[in-house]
């Protein structure tokens, strides 16, 4: 490789990760791994797969007439959501439960530069995939192990899911209106966190390789993953003070919320003394801005509910498109609408920004992508590959460890691999 292919390279371009995940935290990890050129083998149990293969639904049925390698895990179809966890990746079928099942993922291993699992703490080893384990076939691999509370401590082997821990890590306590039940994050906030940290901490292991020559295992769970995103939150009550759930009022800031429009809701964010002065300008409420209630930001915050009546009544005239031309455009103020998903997914920036597009996929014609947001000047990252079908490169990655007709023969005999379909 030359010094141009270098400079447009992923920066993970020669890394392998072996993925013994299933669902989200781990996936999410080795989807960002992949964004970045690793090649990410889904190691899945035959049949049934990813257990994120049954989530829905929705669900899309298949191009009947696909007779390609791969088959569909559920009998309703592909699931969307696992599309969005599992770009790019490679999947193969292993019952690690025989014995040419696991010799046959040593073998992978044995090429691999990382290793994700999210067994509950203990399954690994006793299936023979620990670390020890591993490390026998591979002294210089990264392992990484995830799981709801970690390996220490009195709630180790509890299992846990996101919803679990949103309630465990205080965020649904600050989360839902202020006279409500606490609520739920609308996405697997605590998997997604979990599973960025994951993958910062399995790119920092890389790192710390390349100038030791040694490979290491990290360890974290969901729970400690999601208690330093309370920021704000802990703060407060670090020094005494109640946390409380206010809908979309920030406990710090002042505006900074919500504000129901003529048509819709406007998410109006001032940061700063600078800022609040500029828009009690721009919605021609000066007087706002002299107001001792409203004077400085704790002034704001000690008077929220008063401030929130005063700008409720202004942004009530007009309709959200209106507000976001008058104040963003205009006078570059920062507020914006609030969108559904849908439009989210399709307006002018993210088309801008070339967010969304599509992949081809085998039995289904072409799937849509959601790009991951890092934007390099000398290399390159995002997505080649559409979400797997089960076990669609089994024969393919066998073949690459030198296994040949005959051994595969005998991985199904043992059961190691599914017959042929």
């Amino acid at each position: 490789m030359d010094a141009n292919d270098n400079a447009t390279a992923g920066i993970l371009d020669d890394i392998t990760v072996v993925d013994l995940t299933t669902f989200v935290t781990g996936g999410f990890a080795t989807l960002m791994l992949a964004n970045q050129g690793a090649e990410v083998i889904k190691v899945e149990r035959p049949h049934a797969g990813d257990d994120n293969r049954h989530s829905g639904p929705p669900f899309v049925e298949p191009d009947p007439d696909y007779d390609g390698p791969g088959k569909t895990a559920d009998e309703n179809g592909e699931s969307p959501y696992f599309w969005t966890i599992n770009y790019d990746k490679l999947s193969v079928e292993l019952n690690l439960k025989t014995e040419s099942g696991l010799e046959a993922l040593y073998d992978l291993v044995a090429e691999a530069d990382v290793v994700v699992e999210n067994f509950r703490p203990g399954t690994a080893e006793r299936l023979g995939v620990g670390y020890d384990d591993l490390r026998e076939e591979n002294e210089d691999l990264v392992y990484c192990a995830i799981s709801a509370f970690g390996e220490t401590g009195p709630w180790s082997s509890r299992p846990g899911y996101d919803l679990l821990v949103q309630g465990t890590s205080g965020i649904m306590s600050v989360t839902g209106p202020e006279d409500g039940d606490p609520v739920k994050v609308g996405l697997p906030q605590t998997d997604l966190i979990t599973g960025m940290w994951a993958a910062f901490g399995i790119v920092g292991a890389l790192f710390r390789r390349e100038r030791t020559g040694e490979g290491d295992r990290l360890e974290l769970g969901m729970h400690d993953s999601a208690l330093p995103w309370l920021t704000k939150q802990a703060g407060k009550a670090f020094v005494g003070e109640e946390t409380e759930r206010m809908g979309t009022k920030d406990p710090v800031l002042a505006p900074y919320q919500t504000y129901p429009t003529a048509d819709g809701y406007l998410n109006v964010g001032c940061a700063n003394q600078k800022l609040w002065n500029e828009l009690c300008e721009a919605i021609g409420r000066p007087e706002l801005a002299a107001d001792d209630r409203f004077a400085t930001n704790p002034d704001r915050v000690e008077h929220m509910d008063e401030l929130e009546a005063e700008l409720s009544t202004v942004f009530r005239d007009r309709p959200t498109e209106e507000w976001v031309d008058l104040l963003a455009e205009e006078h570059g103020l920062p507020v914006s609408p609030v969108y559904d998903v849908k439009t989210a997914l399709n307006n002018e920036q993210t088309e801008a920004r070339g967010v969304i597009r599509e992949i081809d996929h085998p039995a289904l014609g072409t799937v849509p992508v959601i790009e991951h947001p890092i934007n390099y000047e000398n290399a390159t990252a995002g997505f080649d590959g559409a979400p797997p079908l089960l076990g669609e490169n089994t024969e393919a990655i066998l073949r690459e460890l030198d296994y040949d007709e005959a051994d595969i023969d005998r991985l199904r005999d043992e059961g190691a691999i599914p017959d042929r379909e």
